[in-house]
């Protein structure tokens, strides 16, 4: 693993995508940290990537209505349990589920594995509803991908909430989970 203040070197194995998230937070000047590591695909992995970041990895989960027409980016905090029926309470909306690859890649453009609230940057059409769990309210610093799952970032929550979203075209609503 290895950290750097900002991005790292950019290089040619680095996917487009990851590269535009780097250049996104540069132009706005959002100071953030980047430590690049083996794939991590469960919060389990992720778990050992905090330790090193020195902040919590959100738990970032992608969902939508049945009928497919309503996307939402849920952030939570990683070892907090998701209950559906509870998301869909607080939205006033059916039950949820997850959303499939094709509209995480058409909408997000990224991959399983890799959700995060950067992939809001592709946006576009604001299409997704970016979802914040309360309890993820009371960290100064977030980690999330940087829409690719071997590099993760260490942010301000105040800047990914305050700069980052709303320079995306996003306005994200704060709900309160229940955990049973």
């Amino acid at each position: 693993m290895e950290l750097f203040s900002g991005h790292p070197p950019y290089t040619a194995v680095m996917s487009d995508v990851e590269r535009s998230v780097y250049d996104f937070l540069d132009r706005r000047g959002v100071m953030y940290e980047t430590l690049c590591h083996g794939a991590a695909f469960t919060m389990d992995e992720c778990a050992v990537v905090e330790k090193h970041l020195g902040a919590p990895v959100c738990k970032n989960l992608f969902l939508c209505n049945r009928q497919h027409t309503q996307f939402y980016l849920l952030m939570l905090p990683g070892d907090k349990v998701f209950k559906t029926k509870y998301l869909s309470s607080e939205l006033g909306c059916a039950r949820l589920s997850f959303a499939d690859e094709s509209h995480m890649i058409e909408l997000l453009g990224i991959h399983p594995g890799a959700v995060s609230p950067m992939g809001l940057i592709n946006d576009k059409q604001g299409k997704v509803l970016p979802v914040v769990d309360r309890d993820l309210l009371s960290s100064d610093f977030i980690g999330c991908h940087p829409c690719v799952n071997t590099a993760t970032l260490k942010l301000l929550l105040g800047d990914l909430l305050g700069k980052v979203v709303p320079a995306t075209g996003h306005e994200y609503r704060v709900v309160d989970l229940k955990t049973d």
